[in-house]
């Protein structure tokens, strides 16, 4: 005896807010770019390590901010006989790419910073403060564009959080920038400079691993962070109907797509039909764990194997 269960969005505004989405990301790389340009040339003319190092950061963001766009254009995408659960994914390789990048930039912002620090050069600070003021004004209005709305992404799309990260480094970069050309004004300390450039790098760095080892987390396919197998076994056998669970497997599609599969021992006294016994498991599993996807079968006799939860299976 076995049965499935997963809850059907509404299609259609699911798919209008993903297409807001899109757009609010086409605005971000296109605010981003010009930001981009006007720290190279402002780091150029004013001789501002801190710029240039903004400057290869903001470079990288576009490139983040299309691959985060790419990857929401795909997920709105259907599944496929090849493709059964559609393109979720393509939102953890986006994050996962973004991280992994944001790591290599902050090597070379140290590097850099490193050989400033050793060798420093007079900055121009009259353009250093223009540009770093305008690039903040820039980011801000980014930031305003992602992470505005009634539909908030930031806590439930690793992906939009990893593009969201690059911009937040972004904003706090070029307010380390303008704070930086301050203090040269009034104390003529240019080693600043590159110190302010090695803080930028561990403001990128400590978020780019932290997305990268969530996304890690989602690629291996292991159990959502706030969800393991037994804590889920254990409050399902708290229902009335339920005996035993076994060979139960959850994972994630992404970050806010929870899945689970699991053979279901059921009390052959129950007086519920399995369809209410169903209902029952789904409506827990949603409400207690945000589990809205799960394959159930369920069973009369339980499994008498030795670690029956997962049924671990060895590899020939």
């Amino acid at each position: 005896m076995h049965n499935h269960s997963h809850h059907h969005h509404d299609e259609m505004p699911a798919h209008n807010h993903q297409t807001r989405l899109q757009k609010k990301f086409k605005i971000a790389m296109l605010v981003t770019f010009f930001v981009f340009l006007g720290e190279v040339i402002g780091g150029i003319w004013s001789g501002s390590l801190a710029l240039l190092s903004d400057a290869a950061h903001v470079m990288s963001d576009v490139a983040s901010l299309l691959i985060s766009w790419l990857a929401i254009y795909l997920s709105t995408r259907p599944a496929t006989p090849s493709r059964t659960y559609g393109y979720h994914r393509a939102e953890v390789f986006a994050a996962f790419i973004n991280g992994v990048s944001l790591i290599g930039i902050t090597g070379w912002i140290f590097y850099e910073a490193y050989q400033r620090y050793t060798a420093p050069e007079p900055i121009k600070l009259t353009g250093m403060l223009i540009v770093g003021f305008l690039g903040l004004v820039a980011n801000l209005i980014i930031l305003w564009q992602l992470h505005g709305g009634s539909n908030n992404e930031w806590h439930s799309n690793l992906n939009v959080r990893s593009a969201m990260l690059h911009v937040i480094g972004d904003t706090l970069s070029s307010v380390v920038v303008v704070v930086g050309g301050a203090i040269i004004y009034w104390t003529g300390w240019y080693p600043i400079d590159a110190i302010l450039s090695f803080i930028i790098g561990g403001i990128i760095l400590f978020g780019a691993i932290n997305v990268t080892k969530e996304s890690v987390h989602i690629l291996l396919e292991n159990s959502p962070r706030s969800t393991d197998a037994h804590t889920v076994a254990k409050h399902l056998c708290g229902l009335e109907p339920v005996k035993d669970v076994h060979d139960m497997h959850i994972w994630s599609l992404c970050s806010n797509y929870c899945v689970l599969s699991a053979h279901v021992v059921i009390d052959e006294n129950t007086a519920l039909v399995p369809d209410e016994i169903l209902k029952q498991i789904n409506a827990e599993l949603q409400t207690h764990f945000g589990i809205g996807h799960a394959t159930l079968q369920l069973e009369q006799i339980g499994c008498t194997r030795a670690g029956n939860l997962l049924c671990n299976t060895q590899h020939q």
